[in-house]
């Protein structure tokens, strides 16, 4: 968390408070499987139902400073989770981990961030639920994403997705517009032994659009993590969505915590 003067938030918030400009030419996400074209839509359709089909969470900490002389610390991070519960298994966990509460019962530890996620709750179809990121037009999400310098969204793909040929491929790619962040995370994985791969030569997934919900931060720009499927799998004893946040591997809690040493740093 950054010691952050309240006038450049103020500023800073003013700025992010103007719709980013979509760019001329910038590809489109790959989407054309959606049924949604947005959250607004999903929201509105009386057959998708708040508390069946779907629930979203979140937590925005709260910010006080009455000092006049010292600045005090400004929540200035978010982790989100466009998609979890059964639409990609793991990232409501992991969003949650990342931002500092235990999946479990939301004990928190360490340094806090706030987070948001939507989450498909069906016993199957969840996929149907999916709105690409570029879409994702939730005012909860927007207003978190719009007040941190530093955002990361998670989410899942398949090994062929990510241009790899094993489909049992342990695999992270790291994208988005944040390409310090980028290198960080993308050394810190490698340095636990997980492959990791700049998301910038799998177009499909690169994260990078501006109209991305990640990089629609105070700086334009965050990371994206997309892990294969075999990768999220092997991070939970049992792989439901009962079951996951109780059953949390070594493997979670080492990604986890790579990723929250280079947040810190």
């Amino acid at each position: 968390m950054s010691n952050v003067s309240r006038r450049s938030v103020l500023v800073a918030l003013g700025a992010a408070a103007i719709p980013p400009m979509v760019v001329a030419g910038a590809r489109p996400a790959v989407a054309a499987d959606d049924h949604f074209a947005s959250n607004t839509a999903l929201y509105a359709d009386p057959s998708v139902v708040e508390g069946t089909d779907y629930a979203r969470r979140f937590r925005r900490h709260a910010a006080l400073d009455n000092d006049e002389t010292l600045s005090s610390p400004y929540p200035d991070t978010a982790i989100i989770a466009p998609h979890g519960g059964g639409i990609e298994t793991g990232t409501s966990e992991l969003c949650l981990a990342l931002a500092g509460y235990h999946p479990k019962d939301l004990t928190a530890s360490g340094a806090v961030y706030d987070y948001w996620m939507f989450e498909g709750l069906r016993s199957s179809g969840n996929g149907e639920l999916h709105v690409t990121s570029i879409h994702c037009d939730d005012p909860v999400a927007l207003a978190t994403v719009a007040g941190s310098r530093r955002t990361v969204s998670l989410h899942g793909c398949k090994a062929s997705d990510a241009g790899l040929t094993d489909p049992e491929a342990v695999a992270v790619l790291v994208g988005g517009a944040d390409t310090a962040l980028k290198a960080a995370l993308i050394s810190a994985y490698r340095g636990i032994g997980v492959t990791a791969i700049d998301a910038a030569t799998v177009s499909a997934l690169d994260g990078d659009d501006p109209r991305n919900i990640v990089n629609r931060n105070l700086r334009g720009a965050g990371v994206q993590l997309e892990l294969t499927t075999a990768m999220r799998t092997r991070m939970f004893g049992t792989n439901t969505r009962a079951g996951r946040k109780s059953t949390t591997l070594e493997s979670f809690w080492s990604f986890v915590n790579a990723t929250r040493q280079v947040l810190a740093a």
